[in-house]
C-alpha cells in the first residue's frame, strides 16, 4: 500500500467521522466546527485527485467564508435545541428510507456511466499545457450549465433566508430607521418663533 492510498483512507475516515458528528452533535457550534473539518478533508481528497483548483476553492470559499457565516448565524440566532429535537426519532424511518433511496440512485448512476473507469487521457499522460481548471470550466458551463444555474438559485435563496432570519425586531434594543432619518425635513426639526423685542425699562 503506497502513501497515496494511506492518505486517501485517512482523509476519507476523518471526513466520514466529522460528517457523522455534524448531525449528531448536540451543540450547533460544535456541529459547524465538525463541518469545517469535513470540508478540510474533502479538500485533501481533491488534492489527491490532482484537482488543485477545487481543493483551494473548497477551503477558501466554504471554510473561509461560508462556514464563518454559518458560525456567526448560529451564535446569533439563540436556537432552542430541545424544541428542534422533539419528534426527531419519530421521523427517522421516513428519513432513513429517503436516504437509502438517494444512495441507491447515486450508486446506480455511477455504475451506469462508469465514472471510475474513465479518465481524460487513458493511453497517454496529459499534455504539458493541460489545465484542469480550464477543463473544469468548460465542462461546468457546457454539460452542467443547468445544474450550475440551479445551484446558483438555491444559494441565492439561502442568502435571502439568512438575511431574513437575522432581521428580527427586538423591543429591548434601540434601533434607527434610515428611511425615516432621510425623509426628515428642516421644518420638522426647526421651528422659528416670532417674539416681540423687550421694551426698555422706563
Amino acid at each position: 500500500m503506497d502513501l497515496k492510498t494511506v492518505a486517501f483512507y485517512v482523509f476519507a475516515t476523518v471526513m466520514i467521522v466529522a460528517a457523522l458528528r455534524v448531525i449528531t452533535a448536540r451543540n450547533p457550534v460544535h456541529a459547524v466546527l465538525y463541518l469545517v473539518l469535513a470540508f478540510f478533508n474533502a479538500g485533501g481528497l481533491w488534492l489527491l485527485l490532482q484537482a488543485e483548483f477545487l481543493a483551494l476553492a473548497l477551503v477558501m470559499v466554504y471554510v473561509g467564508a461560508v462556514m464563518v457565516l454559518f458560525l456567526f448565524v448560529v451564535m446569533m440566532l439563540d436556537i432552542n435545541i430541545q424544541r428542534l429535537r422533539q419528534g426527531f426519532w419519530s421521523n427517522m424511518p421516513l428519513a432513513l428510507g429517503i436516504g437509502l433511496l438517494m444512495l441507491g440512485e447515486m450508486v446506480a448512476l455511477i455504475l451506469a456511466n462508469d465514472y471510475f473507469g474513465t479518465v481524460a487521457f487513458p493511453d497517454q499522460p496529459a499534455p504539458v499545457d493541460f489545465s484542469n481548471t480550464k477543463e473544469l470550466g468548460r465542462v461546468l458551463f457546457t454539460d452542467y450549465a443547468y445544474p450550475f444555474e440551479l445551484a446558483s438559485v438555491i444559494l441565492l435563496v439561502a442568502i435571502i433566508a439568512a438575511v431574513v432570519l437575522t432581521l428580527r425586531r427586538r423591543s429591548d434594543v434601540r434601533r434607527l430607521d434610515p428611511a425615516a432619518q432621510i425623509a426628515v425635513k428642516a421644518a420638522d426639526r426647526l421651528r422659528i418663533i416670532q417674539m416681540p423685542s423687550e421694551k426698555e425699562a422706563e
